[in-house]
């Protein structure tokens, strides 16, 4: 049996509020690639602040400023809609690095240094993301805009 069939006669998946679901997760990633791309890493720490401090991870200096663009870009993409299954996927290699310098302060992010379940949690997301694809009102192409139609049982 088709397996959107299948999910769509239980009513696992509810092909009305699907597409809006999955744009509300590709919205609230972008939103957070940007704050922690502009605001964060930008004008709290400052880039050369977050050099500093990817050094002393033992990677590059460098490697913040191609962190922060991919943060930035990849949030403005996700929130657009643009390539997104392509742009979630490029973001995992940032937020697997995230997870990595987050371990050292062990679980919750609310401890000092944060942990390193959020960014896990993010790189979920982004998999996630990827899997569904763009959702509604996404500036991608035609065939990610398509709206999904109940199948009659």
């Amino acid at each position: 049996m088709d397996p959107i069939k299948a999910l769509t006669q239980d009513r696992t998946v509810d092909l009305n509020t699907a597409p809006y679901a999955i744009t509300a997760l590709r919205v609230a990633l972008g939103i957070m690639f940007l704050a922690h791309s502009v605001y964060l890493k930008a004008m709290v720490f400052t880039l050369p602040g977050t050099a500093q401090f990817f050094e002393s991870l033992g990677l590059p200096g460098f490697s913040a400023y191609l962190v922060f663009a991919v943060e930035a870009i990849a949030g403005v993409l996700l929130i657009l809609g643009y390539k997104t299954r392509l742009v979630a996927l490029a973001t995992v290699p940032v937020l697997l690095g995230a997870t990595w310098a987050h371990v050292p302060a062990g679980w919750l992010f609310s401890a000092q240094g944060g942990g390193w379940e959020y960014p896990a949690f993010l790189v979920v997301a982004a998999l996630v993301q990827a899997g569904l694809g763009a959702g509604a009102f996404a500036l991608g192409t035609a065939k990610t805009n398509v709206q999904p139609q109940p199948v009659n049982a």
